[in-house]
């Protein structure tokens, strides 16, 4: 007879372990109370007796109970009872206190890329690290079910950010309301904030509120350089009236202006990168934010937004400057750029802005561009207006709104309560390719992401707006009385709340023989995959008013999760398991061979069955000096697909100066081709990852994700 032990794994029966714990228990109570050896035995043999092939290991302990209870031995069988129950809390607390011990220790691999903008070494992310250790148990323990927590375990699902899930009040991404902080005045840990009247201490106080929005929730955030543009004016007619003030004529009024507002431009701006990337939030990093560049959110300061928008795409192909005062690739803030009419067009106002953000691209990685042509294509609100709007972080957009209250489309103020993802690979592999088992296995799936989407939904049901003051009495999403319920937010299409899902490559192509880009019977079962995600989430919110959208999850280091997962559970299986990753969300395979343009057609389709969240990417050479390429591409993105983002490289070599491209060996290990250090803490990296910029390495998974990268744009001039 074999055993089930709870993590699943199977031993053979051995009867020695029921004697040691009926003994264990035996010396708790009296001697009048305790099991003879002859009753141990019996209870033994009766159980050696089943006739079973397996048994879980839960089963027999309820046999045992129910025998001393039959014996008469009430005291032994509760204490009995007590030292099982003892046991499987020690199982869990060891976990706790090895992760911890790891932690500190600063050896763990997990630990050491866990987050590629995270350093697990420095005190302050240990600290976020420890806290979430601590709230990852009590969740486990206390406030999941054990068939979540155990799918979660397997890799069948990926319950995301478990070690915030303790404390009610915590959501995910969100889009924070500047616009209504800063004309309308704030409050930041008690202190009231009015509103500016220049452009450079309107900046000053955009990373205030920035910092504290991002250190009360987890996930990306994202703010609208629109929202700052009105204080430029204020600015220039400030220094307009000091210099008519001064008795200068009318043109040298309004050029020397101009001269003062332009470099308080260059020094609002500079204030806002140094600030977001030197504080630190309490998740123990820089403020994970996005800045949003699109003209088209305002006619009537335009002129001014255009300013804002030249400066910061400026600076940033400037870069940061690292410890050896050699100017980097930062990691923050993402940007974003809209393309539109007017900056699309070589004839069009703002065309500058573009090409200038091409040149961004090519030497820094961001801006990340969303077409608002294709966006309105796709966001259609109630009214049937086309909306263009940011996503929230890296990729996560909201479903259309239009405010019941002024029958106006809202995005900013808006949020996102949380992501439980399916892994579709699981679904496939469990199904043997028996395309009936498959749909059958994928609801019962989905109905335990739906569960546990609901836990999310519950737990954030109860807080009340005092827990977040700076989130939901002043501004950022909400101007909430105190003790007033969130709960309204919840519901009703304000916030949307995410199911997730990875793997779509290897889930078509084992169950098919063909990739999902075959433009024949893959891509065909694969747009079914997809449009399965979202008929669920229409039926979940038809039921609940709750606004369930489909995402494509930026699984960092659970793309390493599930690829060991799916090795223990079904071995190594050809083209599916046999990496230490699984593809992310819809992408094209990283190893296959594509050019930018079919990947980015192909992906479009993809694209509009993930509207809760999705980026589609491709990977290029150098292009500084190829930037009409640059351009091609995003000519391509404004008319075929909605949000993009090309991938380059920019790395450092503290040893020896080198600048291009870090490589990976063959084992996984990160090297400069011009020196070979393989330093860590020497080697500026930055690498796209799920949508956003890492620069703090990774784990092997998604390190041998990145080495398997193609090309899709080859550099060369045939």
């Amino acid at each position: 007879m074999q055993v089930v032990k709870r993590n699943g794994n199977i031993v053979d029966f051995d009867p020695n372990k029921i004697e040691n714990a009926i003994l264990k228990a035996n010396e708790s109570v009296g001697e009048k109370d305790r099991a003879t050896k002859k009753e141990i035995s019996a209870i033994v043999d009766h159980i050696k007796n089943l006739n079973k092939k397996r048994i879980l290991v839960e089963d027999i302990q309820d046999i045992v109970e129910e025998k001393l209870m039959a014996l008469k031995h009430f005291e032994l069988a509760k204490n009995y009872i007590i030292y099982r129950y003892t046991r499987a809390l020690v199982r869990k607390a060891n976990t706790t206190d090895q992760s911890i011990k790891e932690l500190i220790d600063g050896e763990s691999e997990y630990w050491n890329t866990e987050n590629s903008n995270k350093n697990a070494r420095i005190v302050t992310t240990q600290r976020d690290y420890l806290a979430g250790i601590t709230s990852t148990d009590i969740t486990r323990r206390f406030l999941l079910p054990e068939d979540i927590v155990k799918a979660h375990d397997e890799g069948i699902i990926h319950f995301h950010d478990a070690d915030y899930f303790a404390q009610n009040a915590l959501h995910n991404c969100d889009l924070i309301n500047l616009e209504d902080m800063l004309q309308n005045g704030t409050n930041i840990n008690g202190v009231m904030i009015e509103k500016p009247h220049k452009f450079l201490t309107a900046m000053t106080i955009a990373t205030q509120i920035i910092t504290a929005v991002t250190s009360s929730q987890y996930g990306g955030a994202t703010v609208t350089m629109t929202h700052l543009a009105p204080f430029v004016r204020d600015s220039y007619n400030k220094y307009l009236k000091k210099y008519k003030e001064r008795g200068l004529d009318k043109k040298q009024c309004e050029t020397f202006a101009k001269e003062d507002t332009l470099r308080e431009i260059k020094d609002g701006v500079q204030t806002f990168q140094y600030q977001v990337n030197s504080m630190t939030t309490t998740n123990g990093q820089a403020p994970f934010l996005s800045v949003c560049l699109y003209l088209g959110e305002t006619e009537e300061y335009k002129d001014e937004l255009a300013l804002i928008i030249e400066e910061m795409l400026n600076q940033r192909i400037e870069g940061m400057k690292n410890e050896k005062g050699v100017y980097i690739t930062p990691a923050f803030p993402k940007l974003l750029y809209v393309l539109e009419e007017d900056n699309i067009n070589k004839d069009s106002k703002y065309y500058y802005l573009t090409e200038l953000a091409a040149k961004c691209t090519a030497k820094r990685m961001v801006p990340d561009y969303i077409s608002e042509k294709m966006m309105k294509q796709l966001k259609i609100d109630k009214n049937g207006n086309g909306n263009c709007y940011p996503c929230m972080g890296c990729r996560s957009f909201l479903t259309p709104y239009v405010d019941p209250t002024t029958n106006k489309p809202k995005y900013y103020g808006r949020f996102n309560q949380g992501v439980v993802t399916i892994n579709l690979v699981d679904v496939a592999l469990s199904s043997g390719k028996d395309f009936d088992k498959f749909w059958e296995i994928y609801d019962e799936r989905l109905e335990l992401c739906h569960r546990a989407l609901q836990l999310r939904h519950e737990r954030l049901a109860h807080a009340t707006s005092d827990v977040a003051p700076i989130l939901w009495q002043h501004g950022a999403l909400a101007r909430l009385k105190k003790g007033e319920s969130i709960h309204p937010l919840l519901h009703g299409g304000y916030s949307t709340i995410s199911l997730g899902y990875a793997g779509l490559y290897e889930c078509v192509k084992y169950m098919t023989d063909h990739s999902h880009t075959d433009n024949g019977v893959g891509k065909e079962f694969g747009l079914k995959v997809m449009q399965h995600l979202n008929d669920k989430c229409k039926e979940w919110k038809e039921a609940e008013n709750i606004d369930y959208s489909v995402y494509g999850t930026p699984i960092e280091s659970t793309t390493y999760k599930f690829a060991k997962c799916l090795k223990k559970r079904f071995g190594t299986v050809t083209g599916i398991t046999d990496r230490g990753y699984i593809t992310n969300s819809y992408h094209v395979p990283v190893f296959e061979e594509i050019d930018a343009f079919s990947k980015l057609k192909l992906e479009s389709e993809f694209q509009k069955l993930s509207p809760g969240g999705a980026v589609s990417y491709v990977e290029t050479p150098n292009l500084q000096d190829n930037l009409e390429v640059v351009m091609q591409v995003i000519r391509f993105i404004y008319d075929n697909i909605m949000y993009a983002e090309l991938n380059t490289k920019s790395d450092y070599c503290q040893k020896c100066g080198y600048t291009g491209e870090i490589l990976i060996d063959d084992n996984f290990e990160w090297f400069c081709p011009n020196c070979g250090n393989r330093d860590h803490a020497t080697l500026n990296v930055a690498r796209r990852t799920c949508g956003y910029i890492g620069t703090n390495f990774w784990n092997k998974g998604r390190t041998q994700e990145i080495k398997e990268r193609v090309l899709h744009i080859d550099n060369k001039d045939d």
